[in-house]
C-alpha cells in the first residue's frame, strides 16, 4: 500500500511543482505588460495564469493528501524530519494561496510588485523543495 501512495505522492508533487514554478513566471511577464497599453497581451497572460492556477490546485490537494496518508501507512509520525517535510508542504500550500491573491490583483489591474520582485518570488518554492528533499533523503532527525 505504501508504494502506491508514494507513487501517487511523487506524481502529484512533480505536477504541482510545475505549476508552482510556472505561475510566478507568468506573473513576471504580466508585471512587464501595461494593461492599458497592451490589453490583449495582458488578458492573454491573465487567462493563462487563471487556467494554470485552476489546473494546479487539485494537484496540490493530491500532494498533501498522499503526503499525510503515507505516515499513517508507515508509522513515521514520531519522526522529526517528517514534521519539517509536512511543514514545507503546508508552506507551499500557503504560497499557492498567496499566488491566487496575486492573480486576483492582476485580474483587477492592481499589481503592486515589479517584475524583479516576481523573479525573486519565483525562487521560494525551490528553497522549500530543497528542504523537503533533504528531509526525505537524509532523515536527519
Amino acid at each position: 500500500m505504501y508504494l502506491w501512495f508514494k507513487l501517487l505522492h511523487v506524481f502529484f508533487v512533480i505536477s504541482w511543482f510545475a505549476g508552482l514554478f510556472y505561475l510566478p513566471r507568468i506573473f513576471v511577464n504580466l508585471a512587464q505588460v501595461e494593461a492599458a497599453e497592451q490589453p490583449v497581451e495582458y488578458e492573454r497572460l491573465s487567462a493563462m495564469a487563471r487556467r494554470l492556477y485552476k489546473f494546479m490546485s487539485p494537484l496540490g490537494f493530491g500532494t498533501l493528501v498522499c503526503g499525510i496518508v503515507i505516515p499513517f501507512v508507515t508509522g513515521w509520525w514520531g519522526q522529526g524530519w517528517l514534521h519539517v517535510k509536512l511543514s514545507m508542504g503546508l508552506l507551499l500550500l500557503a504560497y499557492q494561496f498567496y499566488c491566487g491573491a496575486l492573480l486576483r490583483g492582476f485580474e483587477e489591474k492592481r499589481n503592486a510588485h515589479s517584475h524583479k520582485w516576481y523573479r525573486v518570488f519565483n525562487e521560494v518554492p525551490v528553497l522549500m523543495m530543497v528542504v523537503a528533499l533533504y528531509m526525505v533523503v537524509f532523515k536527519p532527525f
